[in-house]
Order: structure tokens, then C-alpha cells, then sequence
């Protein structure tokens, strides 16, 4: 029989307490780091908004602060949606983001390239500067093609070299699958972009288009070959798809399962599917007696199985930031902060 002094009987109660504190630490650790997209072009956070960055996080967030798009008729890139800072950014590590439309690339001739990307970070620069945001990198937002290919990627490279700082490209999971094709952009990280995978679709038995796992399978077993280290993006939003006479006249953001439960003015139709009971207007959108409304999101459920699927093609070992598109429009309802941080740990 062994007798353990109360001394040693305290010391080895005190060293598990600090094992047990450890190990919980080091699992924090390694857990990847939960982030959020604010899209909006007015930037303001509420107090819930805060607490849910506080909280789930780490008081990390993209913020997209302008889009570039082709004006037509005078043959020149612009900026459109600059962000508009109605309040304070209380998160501490902010990332500048950039949407640039494909065909802003497609039309502009290379002797413009240096010359966008120096306006850009002029740009980027006025904006952090008025705000005092200390950044570390820049996103750059582009579904690039074949055609576009090199005049984006001699602008990634110029930005790159002017700013000084670290380039993040966002990538899709087409341009994973076929990247020697597509070409790998001169950044030092890509976010793969877990969303919009399916098309659009105005049969109501139509997969989700946001995502699905049918058609994420066909796409991720690249994942592993994929030469570019990745962070994750993952949707927490909806759309509606409005069909009139069986094709799809619009798609609306702002109009969820909120409005489209108002049985006053919806009839269900199927499974996430409403019929307009009469003509009227809302938020200055004209519904149609008889329009159908295909409802398709994303919630918890669909998270987790997203997660699962996309974390079992990737290396645990590697860090990678989990980012949620988007804080701006998230229905804060219906989620908790421990619903990301449980989703984060898949990766």
C-alpha cells in the first residue's frame, strides 16, 4: 500500500489542474480562427453585431470597401459602393477587400493595369487612413477567366509590390479542380469560396444553389493538389429566386423566410417554395399575382454538413482563418456564437 503525503497529494492535484488548463488551451489553439465579411456599403454594427464578432470572431472581419466595374460608356474602370464608415470598426485585425467584375479585366489594356492598382491602393489607403485601420493584407474579389487571366494576375502582381503588403485572392472551386488551366494567382493565401456552386434554377425540385453536396463532391477532391495554401469561406445568408412563367426574373437578398411566411400575402407551394397571392409592392420590388418564390439558405445543419464534407479534404495541420459571409445581413436569430466556433473546429 502506498501513503501519499497531503503535501505530494496537493502537488499532484495542482499539476493535473495545470495539465487539464493546457491541453484546453492548446485545443483553443489550434482551432482555426472564426472571421466574418461585413458587405454592406454602410458600415455600422449594432450591439449584437459586436458582441457576435467579440464573441464567435476574435474580433475579425473583411470588409469589403469598394467594387470596381467597367463604365461602358467612357471606356475606364471605376470604383462604385465605396464603404461608407458610419461608426467605429471595433474589430481589431481588419482586412481591406476589393470585388473587381470580370469584365473590367476582359477591357482594360495593359498599359492601365499599374495604373488601377496604384488608384486602388490609393484608394484602400484614404479609407484606413480616415478609420485608423492598421492593416496586414489586402482581398481582392475577382471571378477571373481564361480571357482575363493575365491582365488580373499583372494586377495582383503590381498591387503586391506597391502596397507592401500580404494578397489574398478568393478562389472557386472551379478554379481549384482545373488550376493549370485557370492559373494560380501571385497572392500569398486564397479563400476558397464554399458557395454558389450550383446554378440557378427555376424548378422548384432544383437543388440549393448556394450549396449542395452533389455538387461540391465533384470539385473537392482536388483540394489536396491545390498549390495555393486556403482559408474558407462559408455562406451564412439567403436569396429568393423570383419565377414568373417558369424562368427566373430576379434574385433578391432581402426577401427570406420572414416575408415569405406572411401568409397574408404568400401560399406555401412546396418545400421552401410560396406563390404570391395577389399583386403588390415591397421595398419597391412588384410581385405578381401567381409568382413563385424559391427560397434558399443555409443554417446551422446545413453549415455542419458543409463542414464535414469540405474539412475531410483538407490537412488539419495547416492554419487556416473560417470566414463567414456575411455579418451585415446575418440574421442574428438564428444563430449563436458557439455555432461558429463549432463549425471552425471541423478545421
Amino acid at each position: 500500500m502506498v501513503i501519499i503525503s497531503a503535501g505530494l497529494h496537493f502537488r499532484l492535484i495542482s499539476c493535473m489542474l495545470f495539465l487539464t488548463i493546457y491541453c484546453s488551451s492548446c485545443k483553443n489553439n489550434d482551432q482555426a480562427p472564426t472571421a466574418f465579411y461585413y458587405w454592406k456599403q454602410n458600415f455600422a454594427l449594432g450591439t449584437k453585431q459586436v458582441q457576435l464578432l467579440k464573441n464567435a470572431g476574435c474580433n475579425k472581419l473583411y470588409i469589403r470597401f469598394f467594387d470596381i466595374k467597367w463604365d461602358t460608356k467612357n471606356n475606364r474602370p471605376y470604383p462604385e459602393a465605396i464603404v461608407n464608415f458610419n461608426g467605429l470598426t471595433p474589430a481589431q485585425n481588419i482586412t481591406p477587400v476589393i470585388f473587381i467584375t470580370n469584365q473590367t479585366f476582359e477591357k482594360l489594356d495593359k498599359d492601365s493595369i499599374n495604373s488601377l492598382a496604384i488608384k486602388s491602393l490609393a484608394l484602400i489607403e484614404r479609407l484606413t487612413k480616415n478609420q485608423h485601420i492598421a492593416y496586414q493584407a489586402i482581398q481582392v474579389d475577382c471571378d477571373w477567366t481564361m480571357r482575363s487571366k493575365e491582365s488580373y494576375f499583372s494586377f495582383l502582381s503590381t498591387l503586391k509590390a506597391i502596397s507592401k503588403k500580404k494578397l489574398e485572392a478568393t478562389i472557386r472551386l472551379h478554379q481549384v479542380k482545373y488550376q493549370f488551366k485557370t492559373g494560380i494567382p501571385p497572392v500569398d493565401r486564397g479563400i476558397l469560396m464554399f458557395y454558389n456552386m450550383g446554378k440557378l434554377s427555376p424548378d422548384p425540385a432544383a437543388p440549393n444553389s448556394i450549396y449542395n453536396p452533389g455538387d461540391a463532391a465533384t470539385y473537392i477532391s482536388s483540394l489536396p493538389r491545390y498549390l495555393l495554401p486556403l482559408d474558407i469561406a462559408l455562406p451564412v445568408f439567403s436569396w429568393s429566386l423570383q419565377i414568373r412563367d417558369g424562368k427566373i426574373i430576379q434574385v433578391y437578398g432581402k426577401i427570406g423566410s420572414a416575408e415569405l411566411s406572411n401568409t397574408a400575402k404568400f401560399t406555401p407551394a412546396g418545400k421552401m417554395v410560396y406563390r404570391a397571392a395577389s399583386s403588390f409592392f415591397t421595398g419597391g420590388i412588384y410581385i405578381k399575382t401567381g409568382d413563385i418564390f424559391k427560397l434558399e439558405q443555409t443554417d446551422k445543419n446545413t453549415l455542419d454538413q458543409a463542414a464535414q464534407q469540405l474539412s475531410a479534404h483538407l490537412n488539419k495541420k495547416h492554419k487556416r482563418t473560417i470566414i463567414y459571409y456575411e455579418l451585415g445581413n446575418l440574421n442574428l436569430s438564428a444563430y449563436k456564437a458557439t455555432d461558429f466556433k463549432e463549425i471552425s473546429a471541423y478545421f
